[in-house]
């Protein structure tokens, strides 16, 4: 497997927008090839999605970017052929009901038939055998994924591996296509400090090697630049409608006391009334107000998960 060189990834004004809002926008990207860059932001600022946008998986709305000399969104396709995917949740999860080397081969497969060469298809069985083994061999190895050190060898369940383990067969399975661009989700998640200072190594092996590396982190190392998604876009619109509700309460509390100043002892008992009637004119419009916030953002970010 010989070392790819690294695809240069720019962006400018960079932006997706779903049916229901943004999921991400204004992001600007300069990384070089070979270089490790890294994503930040809280939970539902669209994080997985800028990489999916920049793999040529989702296509962008706003502004444009250019990933090895290809641009998007026109050139999704020459993207994805250059560009692979780590562990991304829901997207290319790994089959818990397959062993490991049952991974292996069939990401081998999949990328033989999808993403090779036609020439490689019509070459003797014996020697696709022998090169598709030597290419897992080498990926793992980059990896730093040694199957003789799990409990059962190449036989252990996929689902028997440790969080660093399966992080490690994700990216050697993404390895195997001699990706210019490599993209991973989550990758410090559930690790601990000793095992996310493997994590980091990994990428830093695998740049050095000369493949681009992104990779969406809750926090990266010092030395490693950062790309931050901010939080999901809320409309101005319903911020104006909290200030009118405010103000008739002020205003119903000087009508009430005014009435109690000139009317007899029998009267305050019709007095009351109005000051019930007026709490639950406040209490609906100000629900209404945020509730819509609040599920306008969700439902935006659900549209562009399932995307």
């Amino acid at each position: 497997m010989d070392s790819p060189h690294g695809a240069a990834v720019k962006a400018e004004d960079f932006g997706l927008k779903g049916p229901r809002g943004w999921v991400f926008r204004n992001i600007g990207i300069d990384a070089a090839p070979g270089s490790i860059t890294a994503v930040e932001g809280p939970s539902g600022s669209g994080r997985t999605c800028l990489l999916l946008a920049l793999t040529g998986r989702m296509k962008p709305t706003a502004g444009h970017a250019e990933v090895g000399g290809h641009r998007l969104p026109k050139k999704m396709a020459a993207v994805r052929r250059i560009a692979a995917l780590g562990p991304v949740s829901g997207v290319n999860d790994l089959d818990q009901a397959l062993t490991v080397a049952e991974q292996l081969r069939e990401g081998a497969l999949l990328q033989r038939r999808y993403e090779g060469p036609i020439r490689a298809l019509l070459r003797p069985r014996g020697e696709r055998r022998a090169s598709t083994a030597a290419r897992i061999e080498e990926a793992l190895a980059v990896a730093g994924l040694d199957l003789a050190t799990l409990p059962k060898g190449p036989r252990t369940s996929v689902r028997d591996l440790e969080r660093l383990e399966s992080v490690r067969l994700s990216v050697a399975i993404a390895l195997l296509g001699e990706p210019r661009l490599l993209a991973l989700d989550d990758l410090d998640l559930k690790l601990s400090d000793a095992e996310r200072a493997e994590a980091w190594a990994l990428l830093r092996a695998i740049a050095a090697r000369g493949t681009t590396v992104f990779a969406v982190c809750s926090e990266a190392p010092q030395d490693i630049p950062v790309v931050r998604t901010g939080t999901p876009y809320v409309k101005p619109d319903a911020k104006p409608a909290t200030t009118p509700d405010a103000k008739p309460e002020t205003s119903a509390k000087p009508e009430a006391d005014a009435k109690s100043d000139t009317t007899p002892d029998a009267k305050p008992d019709t007095d009351a009334k109005p000051d019930a009637d007026a709490k639950p004119e406040t209490a609906p419009d100000t629900n209404t107000n945020t509730k819509p916030n609040t599920k306008g953002t969700d439902d935006a970010l659900a549209e562009a998960r399932r995307a």
